[in-house]
C-alpha cells in the first residue's frame, strides 16, 4: 500500500506541475501576442520626433504627430503623486505597524486601506473632480491629478511598506533596544534599513499604477491634443494613456501612432521597473 500510495502522490504533483506550468505558458503566449500585435502596428510610426512633436489630429499630417505634451505631463503627474503618496503612505505604514495597538479603531483602520486598494480607479475621478477639482477650486490641472492618484495608490504604498516592516526579523529590534536605543532610533536607523527594499517595492508599484491610469483622469479633465508643455503643479495637462486613446478613436489611421504611444509607456515602465529593480537587488545584497 505504501509504494502504491507513494506513486499516486507524486503522479499528482506531477500533474499539478504540469497544470501550473501550462498555465504560465499560456499566459506568456496571450502576452507575447499582444506585444508582438502592439509592436508590429507601432513599427512604422516609431521614430524619434515622437518624443518632440505635439499632438495632432490632421490625418494628412500623421508622420508629424507626437507625444511630447503627454510625456512631460506624465512626468509632472506621476512625479508629485510620488512625492505626495510615499512619505505619507510609508508613514502610515510604520505607523500601523510599529505604534498602532490592536484595538478596534486600528482593525477599522487597516480594513479600510485594504478595501480602498479595491475600489475601481473611475470612483477616484469622481472624487477627485467633486473635491479638488470644484469644491477646493484647484481646476484640472496637474495638481488635482496628483492629488487624486495620490489617494488611488496609497493602500498599495501602505500594505507594502507594512509587509515589508513585517518581515524584519524581531531580533533586530531587539538588539537595538538591548543597546539603548529608542523606539524611533531602532525604525529609523535598523528597521527601515532592512526594510527598504520593500518599501522600493511599493514605490515601483505606486509609480506604475499612477502611469498607467486613464479612466480617472478623463473624469478629472485631462486635456488630449496639447499644443504646450505642462509646465508646474497649476499647468493645464495630458498624460500618455489618455493621449494614446485620444488618438486611438480619432481614426484607423492614427492606430499605428496610438500603439507607438504604448509602446513608448511600455518602454518607460520598463526602465522604471528596472531601475528600481537594480537598486532593490544592491540593498538586498547590503542587507545585513
Amino acid at each position: 500500500m505504501r509504494p502504491k500510495s507513494l506513486r499516486v502522490r507524486k503522479a499528482k504533483e506531477a500533474a499539478y506541475l504540469a497544470g501550473f506550468v501550462l498555465a504560465v505558458l499560456a499566459a506568456l503566449a496571450v502576452l507575447g501576442v499582444l506585444l508582438w500585435s502592439i509592436v508590429a502596428q507601432a513599427w512604422p510610426q516609431l521614430r524619434w520626433s515622437l518624443l518632440t512633436n505635439y499632438p495632432l489630429t490632421d490625418s494628412t499630417r500623421v508622420s508629424e504627430a507626437g507625444y511630447a505634451s503627454a510625456i512631460v505631463g506624465t512626468l509632472w503627474v506621476v512625479g508629485l503623486t510620488l512625492a505626495l503618496s510615499l512619505p505619507l503612505g510609508i508613514g502610515a505604514g510604520i505607523y500601523l505597524e510599529e505604534y498602532a495597538r490592536q484595538s478596534r479603531i486600528s482593525r477599522v483602520l487597516q480594513a479600510g486601506v485594504t478595501n480602498l486598494a479595491g475600489v475601481p480607479s473611475v470612483v477616484f475621478g469622481l472624487l477627485g473632480l467633486a473635491l479638488f477639482v470644484r469644491a477646493f477650486g484647484l481646476g484640472k490641472v496637474v495638481l488635482a491629478a496628483s492629488l487624486t492618484l495620490t489617494i488611488l495608490v496609497f493602500p498599495y504604498v501602505v500594505i507594502t511598506t507594512r509587509e515589508a516592516i513585517r518581515a524584519v526579523p524581531q531580533s533586530i529590534r531587539d538588539g537595538s533596544l538591548a543597546l539603548g536605543a529608542t523606539k524611533w532610533q531602532t525604525i529609523r536607523k535598523q528597521v527601515l534599513p532592512a526594510a527598504a527594499p520593500g518599501l522600493l517595492t511599493g514605490s515601483i508599484i505606486a509609480a506604475a499604477r499612477a502611469m498607467g491610469e486613464t479612466a480617472p483622469l478623463i473624469v478629472l479633465g485631462s486635456i488630449p491634443l496639447m499644443q504646450f508643455l505642462p509646465w508646474g503643479p497649476d499647468s493645464l495637462f495630458v498624460v500618455m494613456p489618455v493621449q494614446i486613446y485620444a488618438y486611438f478613436k480619432t481614426g484607423p489611421a492614427w492606430h499605428g501612432v496610438a500603439a507607438a504611444g504604448m509602446v513608448i509607456l511600455l518602454l518607460i515602465l520598463f526602465a522604471v521597473n528596472g531601475a528600481a529593480v537594480v537598486l532593490r537587488n544592491r540593498l538586498q545584497r547590503q542587507r545585513w
